[in-house]
């Protein structure tokens, strides 16, 4: 059964930072967008990328390993890839786009939970 687990304090993050926790053997991305959380898997899943690793703009979460790109405040994917032409025909072809599976997060006080 899902329950919430603290994974940080609300200022361990500034406004569009990222932050991996991990809850067991699973990983997962920590955003902040103003002073809202979300909260994504944090393997990349075009590629495997480390998303935490990558950069946020805005609400626009960049992968480091092939520059996909997802909206971190609902999953969806913005670009598979930053490739183009034949590369990117054969990537789509192979492995077709899919949104980040997202979490929900809560604040309490000054704590950042997240549903597992």
């Amino acid at each position: 059964m899902a329950e919430f687990i603290e994974v940080a304090k609300a200022n361990d993050l500034k406004p569009g930072a990222l932050k991996m926790v991990k809850i067991g053997d699973h990983q997962f991305v920590l955003a902040r967008v103003g002073d809202k959380y979300y909260a994504a898997d944090n393997l990349c899943p075009h590629m495997g990328g480390n998303l935490s690793a990558g950069k946020l703009n805005g609400n626009v979460l960049t992968c480091p390993r092939h520059h996909s790109q997802f909206d971190i405040t609902d999953g969806r994917v913005l670009r598979w890839t930053d490739w183009s032409g034949i590369q990117l025909f054969m990537t789509k072809l192979l492995k077709s786009p899919r949104p980040l599976h997202m979490y929900e997060v809560k604040l309490e006080g000054d704590k950042v939970l997240l549903k597992n």
